[in-house]
């Protein structure tokens, strides 16, 4: 991809209100990505839809100093960048009439894969909803090894799905809803940071884009998109989870939700679902890979957690005390062992990945 074409393809993701259905049937009518922008003003309002408003708009010279900018940084970052027409876009996103013209990532993965599964939920997770998004991560993964875990790094279900994906040792992916010089929330740093060496993040913003309201909502569509199925593990009666259902649906892909009791409002939404037939009850992977027909790989064995003996020292202090008090949060660890936050922060987290440790609301940590 040259740098020319890469600064054009950029500019065209960022024209105010054309958005990605429009900005196709631009391309589509001029033959190419450049020729868009050395249109004459007149030219442009006989296209139908394009009135004197998104003209101006289209012969703003700024979108491609922005985007000139945006190329520099993508290019010294790692970061790949994906365009609708190149033959590497996404297959599965290739299919959604408004999936980004354009989007960035970074990481080590194959978006083309040949099972992806997208698991969201409530930012309020309750301890069993964390632990049936272990249970059934981890149940694919003994037979599934090849498959990729896509969320969306926000509290609660998403990142639940990111750390036991990668505790179980399958890649992940985290669709953000802001660019790449930010990661929000900033607790969720240093798992961000092994996602992109276990999987990779991905986003249509700016590297410079802010975490706003209408940024998580516009990436729910590539979280639907880019997999074969939706799992709604945790959702209140209203929410982004349901929002990223709906979208998944309106692709033709299938809907997973857990049931829980009637009267638990953070399975209001996922019974919902299930009483309304958008989606398929899911209690165990079991479920999920009958309905999406996925033959398990017999010959893989089950992914084996770390051994004591495997332990560092301060781990092994750790891992002792946690043990012996049933449960702890990070702040008591802390004064008890006398240990700076940020290492131990870093241990915990370590410790979570290898299924050491389990952390659960108000950063408690139990034996795994």
């Amino acid at each position: 991809m040259s740098e020319v074409s890469l600064k054009h393809k950029i500019a065209l993701g960022l024209i105010p209100r054309i958005g990605d259905i429009n900005a196709r049937k631009l391309v589509s009518h001029f033959g190419s990505v450049e020729a868009i922008f050395h249109e004459p003003y007149r030219n442009l309002l006989k296209i139908p839809g394009i009135g004197s408003g998104l003209a101006k708009y289209i012969g703003d010279r700024s979108y491609l100093e922005l985007a000139d900018k945006e190329a520099e940084y993508v290019t010294g970052h790692n970061i790949r960048t994906y365009f609708y027409l190149d033959n590497d876009y996404p297959y599965r996103l290739r299919q959604c009439d408004d999936s980004p013209v354009v989007f960035f990532f970074k990481g080590e993965c194959n978006l083309d894969a040949a099972k992806i599964l997208s698991v969201v939920g409530t930012r309020n997770a309750t301890g069993r909803g964390r632990e049936l998004c272990d249970k059934i991560i981890g149940g694919l993964a003994i037979g599934h090894p090849d498959l990729i875990i896509v969320s969306g790094l926000a509290y609660g279900i998403d990142i639940a799905a990111h750390k036991a994906a990668i505790a179980n040792n399958l890649q992940t992916i985290g669709v953000l809803g802001h660019g790449f010089n930010t990661i929000y929330p900033s607790i969720h740093s240093s798992t961000a940071k092994a996602i992109t060496e276990k999987g990779g993040l991905l986003s249509d913003f700016l590297s410079d884009a802010l975490p706003e309201r209408n940024n998580f909502l516009k990436r729910n569509r590539i979280i639907a998109g880019i997999s074969d199925a939706t799992l709604v593990v945790e959702s209140g009666i209203k929410g982004g989870a349901l929002i990223t259902a709906d979208i998944a649906a309106s692709y033709n892909r299938d809907v997973f939700a857990v049931p829980g009791r009637p009267d638990d409002q953070w399975s209001a939404g996922c019974n919902s679902l299930i009483k309304s037939n958008k989606a398929a009850l899911a209690e165990t992977s079991d479920d999920i890979e009958y309905f999406l027909d996925w033959k398990p790989e017999k010959s893989k064995p089950p992914v084996q957690r770390s051994l004591f003996s495997e332990l560092d020292d301060n781990e092994k202090v750790i891992c002792e005390l946690v043990m012996k008090e049933g449960e702890m949060n990070i702040d008591a660890i802390c004064r008890t062992l006398g240990m700076p936050v940020h290492k131990l922060s870093s241990k915990l987290l370590q410790m979570e990945f290898r299924g050491i440790l389990k952390c659960y609301p108000g950063n408690l940590y139990r034996a795994g």
